[in-house]
């Protein structure tokens, strides 16, 4: 009998290393104190890790592949997967969790909430204990997987501030005061929109405001009726954005508020209030409170050099990822560049996430943070999120072991971002190098699509060697917030390259809406092959920087300006040559354009509407006179459609003139099988109210804010 154990065991051991591989297995029917067998599961992400953690400290373990294999269902999580160094993979052997073949698991970080009636105001209300008793607060909620909005007033629109009035209490060393108080004032009409709310709500009554670039969210210290102000306090105003008279303003978070469909509030006493919408049902309706504020993270040590390598993520769904509103709420920021993420790696190598899904989370989906390299995202669907899609690096300058690099992002669909945060981007690569942003399908944000680079002016920037292709960026900015763009830049970026993306519908509030938006600093930049249209203020703009070159795109039918440049140095700050601009309104060139030192030649311009050229306020011949376009022409590209956005040439008679070279721009976004391009559009309801919005902020012109 010993003897054949001792066979079985060699036989065993013998097969686990020809194999290398041991499947472990999740249900929602499994227990965390099974074998984690197909026959008798596990039952949580927890327990299957801490099932390989027990295998490999084994004194016979044998190298091995492990695959966690997850079944069908949705998996309520009571805690976030943390994975550490011991929790590591090799090359050889990887640890992988998947879903099981055909299935679609969901890894969910919220709570159903039950036990709903209709009140006689129309309104579903329960009774939530932990928040009788505990306290505990949410700031999202998701209905039938869609995001509720928090009682809102006004529900449309906005209302304006009248002034504001700003007490220091603490200067501090920086320019922005590190404790302040202000008072806003509005006019009689917007006050009166806060006279029903009760005392007991103040401590929840916060308001959120749009100026420029940024967004500011504030919970209100006291309402003053006398004189028509609300009192807040926090950091001091940024100088150089701060809120003023006409800055847009947003009140929530109070039940007089509680006046449209979809609309939800929840008091200090714990009731939950929902206004339904049409066609829901207490029966049909699920309402899902998000709990956790994180749902995966991996932590390696970079400072020991042990890192988190080689674990696989692969067919997984991950949703509802509470963000908490902190107390002190939150003081603006560009690219909402201080949120947390749902999915959080640092001090990670060679790490994959393919074909997974985030949405329905309050902060950042993914951020491959500190210390990481060699990864990816892949295939992966990033929607109806509050902050933004991806985002790389540090927003500090972190080297050596702290410095990420080389990560992979290619052929996702991010898209219906910002919906807390709006100042939040797509992707964003802060200091971080040599990663490859391609064939994404990135839509429906409010402030900028792609951003590189976190250095304002020349000093040390540690964004290098990035490429941005082949990525279908649309429908992005709305008129909330001002100058975005498509693909934004920023510092010193040597050997980036920004090339053969698709770029349109971009707008802004009021100035910058850009197609490509070359800021403070940005040097070394290449922008080719790139197809930008249906942009507000201009397919290109640089604001000041070194070196850049933007060569053979087309840039069309933009509203107001088709080129901008803002500021003139004494070095080269760019060449723009090869390009075809097409327009049939505003200025081909506005701005510093009679200083700036710049090489324009060989390009095109074709006014659609007539013999009319302004080139910052010059003829064609004076603007040549000043040494720009020397061998440039005002000629038909001949494309066959454009105002249908095809943008293939009928002919080479004209292209040829300035030896422009055609490229294929329907290569731009996802790549994959049909169903995936297909979940890439948006819906029709969605570009219909792009439109409108646009059409609408036209009219309204403004011009700051």
């Amino acid at each position: 009998m010993n003897v054949f154990k001792t066979i079985s065991c060699l036989l065993l051991l013998c097969c686990l290393s020809v194999n290398a591989q041991q499947k472990i297995y999740i249900s929602t029917t499994g227990d965390d104190a099974n074998r984690g067998t197909e026959t008798e599961p596990l039952a949580t992400l927890i327990g299957a890790r801490n099932a390989i953690r027990q295998i490999k400290k084994n004194p016979s373990f044998i190298a091995q592949s492990f695959q966690v294999v997850i079944k069908d269902g949705v998996y309520f999580m009571k805690a976030p997967l943390v994975l550490l160094p011991e929790d590591s993979g090799t090359a050889e052997y990887p640890i992988i969790y998947k879903a099981e073949e055909g299935a679609h698991p969901v890894f969910s970080g919220g709570k159903i909430i039950t036990g709903f009636t209709k009140n006689e105001d129309g309104l579903w209300q329960t009774t939530i204990p932990e928040t009788a008793y505990y306290k505990w607060k949410f700031d999202q909620l998701y209905v039938n997987n869609k995001r509720a909005t928090l009682a809102r007033t006004p529900n449309t629109g906005f209302i304006k501030i009248d002034t504001v009035i700003q007490q220091i209490w603490k200067q501090g060393a920086s320019k922005v005061a590190q404790r302040a108080e202000q008072n806003v004032f509005l006019n009689q009409e917007d006050f009166n929109l806060l006279s029903k709310t009760k005392e007991e709500e103040l401590e929840n009554l916060r308001f959120k405001a749009f100026h420029k670039w940024d967004y500011t969210l504030r919970h209100i210290d006291a309402l003053n009726f006398d004189s028509l102000s609300i009192v807040t306090s926090g950091k001091g105003m940024k100088p150089w954005n701060p809120l003023k008279k006409g800055t847009r303003l947003v009140l929530e978070n109070y039940k007089a508020a509680l006046d449209t469909v979809g609309e939800w509030f929840l008091n200090n006493k714990g009731t939950l209030f929902y206004k339904p919408q049409i066609g829901e049902t207490l029966e049909n309706t699920e309402i899902i409170a998000p709990v956790l504020e994180n749902l995966v993270t991996i932590s390696g040590n970079t400072n020991t050099n042990q890192w988190v390598k080689h674990v696989y993520f692969q067919g997984l769904s991950f949703k509802h990822c509470h963000y908490k509103i902190p107390p002190t709420g939150s003081e603006p920021n560009q690219a909402a560049a201080k949120l947390n993420a749902a999915i959080l790696l640092e001090g990670a190598q060679n790490i994959s996430i393919t074909n997974c899904e985030v949405s329905n989370v309050g902060q950042h989906a993914i951020w491959i943070g500190k210390g990481c390299s060699y990864s990816s995202l892949e295939e992966t669907y990033i929607h109806n999120i509050g902050g933004g899609g991806v985002y790389l690096g540090d927003f500090k300058p972190l080297e050596n072991n702290l410095h990420t690099h080389h990560i992979t992002v290619n052929n996702n669909i991010i898209k219906s971002g910002g919906q807390e945060f709006p100042a939040a981007v797509a992707v964003w690569v802060g200091h971080s190098s040599d990663n490859k942003i391609t064939h994404n399908d990135i839509a429906n944000f409010y402030y900028t699509g792609i951003s590189v680079g976190w250095v304002w002016g020349y000093k040390p920037s540690l964004a290098k060697r990035n490429i941005i292709s082949y990525n279908h960026i649309h429908h992005i900015g709305w008129d909330l917030l001002s100058d975005m763009a498509g693909i934004y830049t920023l510092g010193a970026s040597e050997g980036t390259v920004v090339e053969n993306n698709l770029i349109h519908h971009i707008h802004s509030y009021s100035y910058g809406g850009w197609g490509m938006y070359a800021d403070e600093g940005s040097s070394g930049i290449v922008f080719r092959n790139n197809l930008v249209y249906n942009t507000k203020t201009g397919g290109f703009q640089q604001n000041y920087g070194k070196g850049n070159i933007v060569k053979n795109n087309i840039l069309a039918y933009a509203k107001k300006y088709q080129l901008q440049c803002t500021i003139a140095e004494d070095h080269k700050s760019f060449s723009f040559t090869n390009n075809i601009i097409l327009f049939n309104e505003g200025m081909v060139a506005k701005g510093a354009w009679d200083d700036v030192v710049a090489d324009i030649d060989n390009n095109i311009y074709w006014n659609e509407n007539g013999n009319k050229y302004d080139f910052n306020k010059h003829s064609f011949k004076d603007w040549q006179k000043k040494g720009f376009d020397e061998h440039s022409f005002l000629v038909n590209p001949r494309f066959k459609n454009p105002l249908q956005s095809d943008f293939r040439f009928q002919n080479k008679r004209s292209y040829k003139k300035i030896d422009f070279k055609p490229f294929n721009y329907s290569e731009a976004g996802v790549l994959s099988d049909k169903a995936w391009k297909e979940k890439a559009k948006l819906s029709n309801a969605i570009k219909e109210s792009f439109d409108l919005t646009v059409q609408k902020n036209m009219k309204l012109n403004p011009s700051r804010g």
